[in-house]
């Protein structure tokens, strides 16, 4: 939205699409909102808009109990963006600046501390510090409300240095001490228990959300198609299914749970972590492999301007493009599949897995493995995945790249640089390199045209090449689209072959 009257109307209309792409505060009572808040809506002449929930709470407005701001999704802006505040903003939320500091954020950006200061100043109303403690007090907030932990526990968990430290910024952001926050907690029910309570056992329980309609079972889809044996497991029915994932963290291993089934905006997530302080990087990284920040509104509007591509968004509202959990593992697991299919890069996956993978301290269900090391691999011989040695020998020259830090890849990683270095390395193809920017990096505007899949689905709903230049910035999802149509394709062919050789003769 370009003006503040035209935010001002999203706010009177309650327009949930803008949820995250601006904060909205009130003078008269000192509390900022989401857009969509479902409190009375305050006169214009009191209400001032901030970009960021950081920038409102730094104008010393405290968040809203009500429609609670914290949680709202990102904003798809920060994915889109290839400049350096999209960059910074992205690793803020991977928590680089709580792990690095202010220092570390500069150096992995390429800028000195004072310039990434004053740009996210200037762009987003708040500084890296102001932003990571925003999101400090969401985590704190989290597991106040979700365990039973002590309050210090949760203090150190959530990022804060101090007890001291966490208790103010807990009253300054809420207006309520932490254990007037825990004892607000919202009482909910959810198929993985009470969403009130949980224990270390159990894990933390989540809703992540997002905005606009979600078309779940599409997502669910492509990860079961590519889930690797050790490292992955999707159980249940299809409509039902929870996607099961082990984690390699900062500060540990985890495993993550979400289920298919959509709540009113969110998808429901449980995270069991060897170490609580990595909570905000494994939601960061589950909310980035389900594509939760995007906006399918603003998708929809400019991919529906082709007559073909219109059928396909009006067909499947809210189609997502998933994203990694982990860059690296994306990285080699794509170089894995260069020459071959979904199913073949499976296989081979799987193997590199149960040969190199590190073995979970505690098993459960079929998640028995963390997918292996960069610098495990670059010293493998990789003989179990019955590869030829020229391709063996460009596995292991990217694991050394990627282990010895010559190709950064991460989600603040400048898009076409580590595009041109993976180029440059032996055995890794345009397509591939394509797709790591895509999963790995997050692009929302990648079309790879030399995909076989894409090309039938764009020849069979009648859409030419000549055409993506009008998708941007969201060709990532038209190619999504073209791919669910070619595997629609071949599901209906496949079905078809089973009908007819079941039959004691052929179907008419």
């Amino acid at each position: 939205m370009t003006s503040d009257d035209s935010r001002y109307e999203a706010v009177t209309s309650r327009d949930a699409r803008f949820d995250g792409e601006f904060f909205f505060a009130v003078s008269t009572t000192g509390i900022y909102c989401r857009p969509s808040c479902p409190a009375t809506t305050p006169r214009r002449r009191n209400v001032t808009f901030f970009p960021t929930a950081a920038a409102a709470q730094n104008g010393g407005f405290r968040a809203c109990r009500r429609c609670r701001p914290d949680a709202v999704p990102g904003s798809a802006g920060w994915n889109v963006r290839a400049d350096l505040v999209g960059r910074a903003m992205r690793l803020i939320g991977d928590g680089v600046v709580d792990r690095e500091g202010v220092a570390g954020l500069a150096a992995r950006l390429g800028y000195s501390a004072r310039q990434v200061q004053r740009q996210l100043n200037a762009e987003v109303g708040a500084g890296p510090i102001a932003l990571a403690r925003a999101q400090r007090a969401h985590t704190a907030r989290v597991l106040l409300q979700t365990t039973s932990l002590r309050a210090a526990e949760i203090a150190f968990a959530a990022g804060f240095a101090s007890v001291r430290q966490f208790n103010d910024t807990v009253r300054e952001i809420y207006a309520l001490t932490p254990g007037e926050l825990r004892a607000a907690r919202p009482g909910r029910a959810s198929r993985f228990g009470s969403a009130g309570i949980a224990d270390g056992a159990g894990g933390v329980p989540l809703r992540l959300a997002h905005r606009g309609p979600y078309a779940a079972v599409e997502v669910f889809d492509h990860l079961a198609a590519r889930a690797l044996t050790g490292i992955e497991e999707i159980v249940g029915e299809r409509g039902d299914r929870t996607y099961r994932r082990t984690l390699s963290l900062p500060h540990g291993t985890g495993i993550a749970e979400v289920r298919e089934r959509t709540g009113e905006g969110w998808l429901e997530c449980r995270l069991h972590l060897d170490d609580l302080s990595d909570l905000t990087t494994a939601t960061q990284r589950m909310r980035r492999l389900f594509d939760l920040d995007a906006d399918p509104h603003a998708v929809a509007e400019r991919l529906g301007t082709h007559p073909a591509l219109a059928r396909l968004v009006t067909r499947t509202p809210g189609l997502r493009a998933p994203g990694a959990a982990d860059v690296h593992e994306l990285t080699v697991r794509a170089v894995l599949g260069e020459q071959g299919s979904p199913a073949a890069g499976r296989r081979l996956g799987s193997a590199l897995v149960t040969a190199y993978g590190a073995p979970l301290r505690a098993p459960s269900g079929g998640l028995t493995r963390t997918f292996p090391e960069s610098a495990v691999l670059a010293e493998a011989g990789l003989e179990a995945l019955g590869m030829p040695d020229s391709r063996r020998a460009a596995l292991r020259g990217l694991a050394a790249a990627l282990a010895e830090g010559r190709i950064r890849l991460d989600p603040g990683a400048d898009r076409d640089r580590a595009e041109k270095e993976l180029l440059g390395l032996r055995g890794v193809g345009p397509r591939t390199a394509g797709y790591v920017r895509m999963r790995a990096l997050g692009d929302p505007d990648v079309l790879l045209t030399g995909d076989a899949a894409v090309g039938a689905g764009m020849r069979h709903v009648g859409a030419e090449a000549v055409d993506a230049e009008a998708w941007r910035p969201w060709r990532t999802y038209a190619m999504h689209h073209f791919w669910n149509v070619a595997a629609d394709r071949r599901r209906t062919a496949s079905a078809g072959r089973i009908r007819t050789t079941t039959s004691e003769g052929p179907i008419r």
